[in-house]
């Protein structure tokens, strides 16, 4: 078995991170895993240590972190030629904020053991992802990809409030219900002009969401291999509708809401979200300057999953 190159992204809500880190150097060298690691200084890093990693010939790269590093990964990676690509394979040891694109696979971040056997087992899988394509604010063309989803409007707004929350209550669960409940202090409709499937919609949204992956509830059909995104517009429920809308987006029931519209498409094009926040796989972007397009690019990573 090759060398792997893993990348340690601590995670500021754990009590002692060396000690975590500790915990999961014990489990490698349990499973006699050839590695070679690099602590992440800070989030912005991930990108430049993973094309660090890539230029000298490492062929398994885990992240240890969540979903913002895995983020920051895959966008370093496509920047490399397809026959580059094809050598590498991506896998995660979830270790962030916010881990949901693990948790899709069953990863657990109690269960490094599991985790660090699935890996070794090297099963790939060619996963699909989301793509950006805007404007900045300097009229640059520019792109970005996701894994688990594309947020505008108040889900966006939410998700940077569960990461700040998770970091201090250190739980997913706990920190996605106080964020959820500030949401009464956020704004709750946005104008947008969305077109999807050669539908137009124009009017007042409260969320929308564009998942590669399940989108923090939002697109709990949507899964990373299959070509399509999964789209859900929400309209701004009455506050008992609201309330309803809680309690089945908790229950993964979040489409048989009456406010939620879902789509299945390949393309999405935003012509206008008038002052809505967008977050890319749980966190804020800078806002583009004018429409955007959202695209899926089929089977472009080579990801380890579990047996």
């Amino acid at each position: 078995m090759q060398k792997w190159g893993i990348i340690y992204c601590p995670n500021s809500s754990h009590f002692r991170p060396q000690k975590r880190w500790e915990k999961i150097q014990t489990v490698l060298n349990q499973y006699h895993i050839d590695y070679d690691y690099v602590q992440s200084e800070s989030a912005s890093s991930v990108f430049r240590l993973v094309g660090m990693m890539v230029e000298n010939g490492y062929r398994t790269i885990i992240i240890v972190g969540g979903d913002s590093a895995l983020n920051d990964a895959v966008n370093c990676i496509m920047t490399y030629p397809p026959e580059k690509r094809e050598q590498v394979r991506l896998g995660v040891i979830p270790n962030g904020k916010i881990n949901d694109f693990a948790h899709f696979w069953g990863m657990k971040e109690n269960d490094i053991e599991q985790t660090v056997r699935w890996l070794k087992q090297q099963r790939v899988r060619k996963i699909d992802l989301g793509c950006i394509r805007y404007t900045n604010s300097m009229h640059e063309k520019c792109h970005r990809y996701f894994l688990n989803s594309l947020n505008v409007g108040l889900v966006a707004s939410v998700m940077n409030l569960r990461r700040k929350t998770r970091g201090y209550l250190g739980s997913t669960i706990l920190s996605f219900i106080p964020s959820s409940l500030m949401m009464v202090f956020q704004r709750l409709e946005y104008k947008m002009k969305i077109d999807i499937n050669d539908e137009k919609i124009q009017r007042k949204v409260m969320t929308l969401c564009i998942g590669n992956a399940p989108g923090y509830g939002f697109t709990p059909n949507a899964v990373p291999y299959n070509g399509w995104l999964d789209v859900s517009v929400v309209y701004h429920p009455h506050v008992t509708q609201l309330i309803e809308g809680f309690y089945l987006l908790y229950s993964g029931k979040i489409l048989n809401h009456r406010d939620v519209h879902p789509y299945r498409t390949r393309e999405v094009v935003v012509e206008k979200a008038h002052k809505a926040s967008i977050g890319i796989d749980g966190r804020l972007m800078n806002a583009p300057e004018g429409p955007f397009k959202v695209t899926v690019e089929p089977e472009v990573i080579n990801f380890l999953i579990p047996q």
